[in-house]
């Protein structure tokens, strides 16, 4: 049983890669809002690179940014009830083409004691005292953090298996360990995460996955998408970001290939290899091109079967697959590549090896899909709330400090 009283009232730094202001989702804005139910937090957004000052001087939040740092606004907003925004009024190097890890290094740290002198600062403002630092797998600028904040509990949290992306291979491979290693407590949202954790640190637990999936409902009475009005069923459906880095491209040819009077529908941007690729000649595959995050139950109401086509390499093996989650919130039935990461749902998903296996186990979901399975589907999806996410990291605190 999880002592919630001795984790009420204490103050937190967060810090991470994703700013608050950022267009897209995060799980660390989410687990913020979760902490702030009973906590004061300070959400830390990145401070400016060079960089970026020189790539993209005229965006809004760059000007935000540089504004700050001259002083002409305040860095500090408060969202909400103990929750409050931070803007660094400091500009750090931009560092990552330097080659060698060591001198990488030596510049990273003068970059963390810039963003660590600027952080105090809101420290202060707001009068935080005994706090804990939560680094949303900030491997680089906040590696030294612990040593200059000296927060009372230092926590770092793996949702990507980031060295495996180029931009954080090269000196990741040396320093994630050993920032992971220096935690107090490391929780990761997939079980092979926490694995890989565990490797450097023994205080390593997984936490689960938080959904938003109030939008996410079963809705018979809603009317077909117009742009899939047409489209001849049975409609195998995807929605996310079409990445060559994370989908399997020729298990997607081999179904349209394999069962031309199926059809499948894509539904999401598409990268350059993407929009080169022979896909886009197939009959029976229907692209959508990106839409609001408010259509997509939409689309997912529409399909009679949901695909998750994943390439398995080291970017996807240990993601958390958070698509899944929202096709089993609307009870569909889903065909998805196996990996560490899918064991959590393989009571509910059907689990794909090869190719082959998506269109034997299409065939099979739809043929055998229930109102009972789709029940259960439901069910087990709405237990990964970010109340219960958070619920656990309160438990590894816990398990940790006593």
């Amino acid at each position: 049983m999880i002592n919630m009283e001795s984790q009420v009232n204490r103050d937190i730094i967060i810090i991470g890669q994703q700013p608050w202001d950022t267009e897209i989702g995060s799980n660390c804005k989410n687990i913020a809002l979760e902490f702030s139910k009973t906590h004061r937090v300070i959400y830390v957004n990145s401070p400016l690179d060079r960089i970026t000052l020189y790539r993209k001087k005229n965006d809004p939040g760059t000007q935000k940014r540089l504004n700050v740092i001259q002083k002409k606004e305040t860095g500090l907003v408060k969202i909400q009830d103990n929750l409050w925004n931070y803007y660094p009024d400091c500009m750090v190097e931009s560092i990552n083409w330097i080659g060698n890890t060591f001198l990488f290094d030596l510049a990273n740290q003068y970059n963390n004691a810039k963003f660590a002198k600027s952080v105090k600062k809101a420290i202060d403002i707001l009068g935080f005292s005994q706090f804990i630092l939560f680094n949303d797998n900030e491997m680089f600028k906040g590696f030294y953090l612990k040593k200059y904040l000296k927060p009372s509990l230092s926590i770092y949290y793996s949702r990507d298996y980031m060295v495996a992306v180029d931009y954080w291979k090269k000196h990741g491979e040396t320093l994630e360990p050993k920032l992971i290693a220096d935690s107090d407590i490391c929780v990761a949202n997939s079980n092979f995460l926490a694995a890989y954790c565990r490797k450097f640190n023994p205080n390593s637990f997984y936490v689960g996955q938080g959904c938003d999936l109030d939008i996410f409902v079963e809705d018979k009475s809603k009317a077909v998408p117009a742009d899939l009005a047409l489209v001849k069923r049975p409609l195998i459906g995807y929605v996310g970001a079409l990445q060559s880095i994370r989908l399997d491209k020729d298990i997607i040819a081999h179904i349209a290939i394999s069962r031309p009077d199926w059809s499948v529908v894509l539904v999401g941007p598409e990268d350059d290899l993407f929009k080169a690729s022979d896909l886009h000649q197939f009959k029976n595959v229907i692209f959508t091109g990106i839409k609001a995050i408010s259509d997509l139950p939409d689309y997912i109401n529409a399909f009679d079967v949901c695909i998750n086509p994943q390439l398995v390499n080291e970017v996807t093996i240990g993601n958390y697959p958070r698509k899944i989650d929202e096709y089993l919130a609307i009870g569909k039935p889903v065909v998805a590549t196996a990996t560490t990461a899918m064991e959590t749902f393989s009571d509910f998903v059907y689990l794909a090896q090869t190719k082959e296996d998506y269109v034997l186990l299409i065939e099979k979901a739809l043929n055998e899909n229930s109102l009972k399975q789709q029940g259960q589907r439901r069910e087990f999806a709405l237990e990964h709330t970010w109340e219960n996410s958070v619920a656990e990291i309160y438990k590894a605190i816990e398990l940790v400090e006593h």
